[in-house]
């Protein structure tokens, strides 16, 4: 099996208001989010790719229109968790290229949430 992995990156805001009111997460707060997308095959293209990583740049502009310096609360349908922007990002990706295999999202250094189906 071939894996590949391309990294991106945004700044946004969120409020999970869902939350009691003393957690830190129901607050209005930020992260610089990484978002890490995963693609694999068992074999190769005709150039050697699981897919050439120029192919991928869709997600960026998506990432930079849609979530980039934006209050996700307003951009996103349900909780704005890692969890769900994992998922969000994955079935946005495998709608596209049938290689995706999983989504990371990163919150902070050291916290990541991971969605493989």
């Amino acid at each position: 099996m071939y894996r590949i992995t391309k990294e991106f990156h945004f700044s946004a805001s969120h409020q999970l208001s869902h939350l009691p009111e003393d957690h830190q997460c129901a607050r209005l707060h930020g992260h610089n989010y990484i978002v890490i997308v995963e693609l694999e095959a068992d074999h190769l293209n005709a150039d050697g790719f699981v897919r050439d990583y120029g192919e991928l740049k869709p997600l960026k502009t998506y990432i930079d229109e849609s979530f980039d310096h934006r209050h996700l609360n307003d951009v996103m349908d349900e909780a704005s968790t890692g969890e769900n922007l994992a998922r969000h990002f994955y079935e946005w990706c495998a709608a596209r290229w049938p290689e995706t295999s999983a989504v990371r999202v990163s919150e902070t250094p050291k916290t990541w949430a991971h969605y493989r189906p």
